[in-house]
């Protein structure tokens, strides 16, 4: 066992990451161990003094990758505001519970309180020296919370891009006045842990009334008929501008026609089909990812389906020059699916616990990148790219980048303090007929009116 220098923690070191065990001061047998972790923000410390922080890992979570990797750990200490270094305290076992449930409140905080207590001394022998030219310091316990009930990991795997990832079933607390739960599959991978990439809502098979079943209890089915990702119903509301073109489509038996760059679980794709009756290719980097939502998520080559293993920015390259693809699919092939499409919808990120999440990546913004996708639309058709921007000036450099090649920009603001849809359009929009739109009515039932009617031309 590694014996640590005493004058390790006596100096804050940007990025540094120790992790060590500790007996548990509140065990009187003295045979378990705590996990301690201890991170340096990568950043120069805000204050002088530095601030240190502390938190209790919430009981058996702490096998997930959120509280038992570098990447989570970091995107705790990054969540909070000027911290320096941030010290994560928790069981040294590699095993959880097979399901994990939230422990009663008030069971918790008692055996919290009494840990906290007794680790003190800890934390000040953790805590630079520069912390104690004022006295002893106060060392805050932070607190996670989130709104997850109850969970049960049903596949843990690894993708040849995307790295290891988790299918889980979680219950959730969806909040509002009264206290409502929900059931949900998600798609998680350990290089940004804390970041969900794939939810869907799912239910019980038998019509199990949702208090009276839970987690590990009963057979759950998917729910294709809502969107719970936060940024793709809005990302869905922009075919608002594209409504009157579409149901011209529909009205001529032409099926509207949808390319998706990023699959993840699919819910995009299936929602597209089923919910407002599109044909639908989907491009995919990662086959172990497509292998994970076809099995877990529902996702499938099905009739008005199409998914292709490949880089997005080689596939639209691919369809603007020589309309080829890659073998086994049919895009560009046959007369079933042509080469031009109604929109696309980018969802691809460049996703890295030390950069923090941006999308899309910066290969999109590129302008030949920019014009191929323009040259695979529909003379009427629109471009939507959910938008994680880092800073003010990717945004700014992104919007410019699109207007050189753009007739038109739109904008949809998500609400989440994160996501932005950027909406192009490769002509001006058409004037809407005095008939009744009857893909315009079925996209009103299908998602929330407030994001139709929250598009803003920028």
């Amino acid at each position: 066992m590694a014996i640590l220098d005493e004058t390790t923690f006596e100096m804050i070191n940007p990025s540094r990451f120790t992790t060590f065990t500790f007996p548990n001061p509140c065990d009187s047998t003295a045979t378990s161990l705590l996990r301690v972790a201890v991170l340096d923000s990568p950043f120069q410390p805000p204050a002088d003094p530095p601030r240190v922080a502390a938190m209790l890992v919430p009981k058996h979570r702490h096998s997930d990758w959120i509280f038992s990797t570098h990447s989570g750990h970091l995107h705790l200490l990054l969540s909070s505001p000027g911290i320096s270094r941030l010290i994560l305290i928790g069981d040294s076992s590699h095993h959880s519970p097979p399901i994990y449930r939230r422990p009663l409140k008030n069971d918790d905080t008692s055996c919290d309180d009494e840990l906290a207590v007794s680790l003190k001394p800890l934390f000040l022998a953790l805590s630079p020296k520069s912390c104690f030219k004022h006295g002893i310091p106060e060392i805050p316990i932070l607190s996670y919370e989130d709104n997850l009930i109850s969970s049960l990991v049903l596949e843990k795997c690894v993708g040849s891009l995307v790295g290891e990832m988790v299918v889980e079933d979680v219950e959730i607390d969806v909040g509002g006045e009264v206290s409502t739960r929900e059931f949900r599959r998600r798609l998680r991978f350990k290089r940004m842990p804390n970041l969900i990439q794939t939810e869907v809502r799912i239910v019980p098979k038998m019509g199990f009334g949702l208090d009276c079943v839970g987690i590990g209890q009963v057979e759950f089915r998917l729910d294709d008929s809502v969107l719970v990702h936060s940024y793709l119903v809005p990302m869905v509301a922009s075919l608002n501008l594209a409504a009157p073109y579409i149901e011209g489509r529909i009205q001529s038996g032409v099926r509207p026609k949808a390319l998706c760059l990023g699959v993840g679980g699919g819910a995009l794709l299936g929602f597209l089909r089923t919910q407002l009756g599109f044909q639908v290719v989907g491009v995919e980097a990662d086959e172990e990812v497509l292998r994970v939502s076809r099995r877990y998520f529902g996702l499938d080559d099905r009739e008005h389906i199409k998914v292709c293993v490949g880089d997005a920015l080689e596939f639209i390259d691919k369809l603007a020059g020589a309309c080829e693809v890659e073998v086994g699919c049919d895009v560009g092939r046959g007369n079933d699916v042509d080469t031009k499409f109604d929109v696309i919808m980018v969802d691809l990120d460049s996703s890295d616990a030390w950069d923090g999440l941006m999308a899309p990546p910066l290969e999109f913004v590129q302008k030949h990148v920019l014009l191929s996708a323009r040259s695979i639309l529909s003379e009427n058709g629109i471009l939507a790219i959910n938008v994680i921007p880092p800073n003010t000036s990717f945004y700014k450099t992104l919007i410019h980048g699109f207007r050189d090649v753009f007739n038109e920009l739109y904008e949809i603001d998500v609400g989440n303090g994160e996501n932005f849809i950027l909406i192009a359009v490769t002509s001006p929009l058409m004037p809407s007929s005095d008939c009744e739109n009857c893909f315009l009515i079925k996209l009103g039932k299908a998602i929330s009116g407030a994001y139709l009617n929250s598009i803003k031309k920028i």
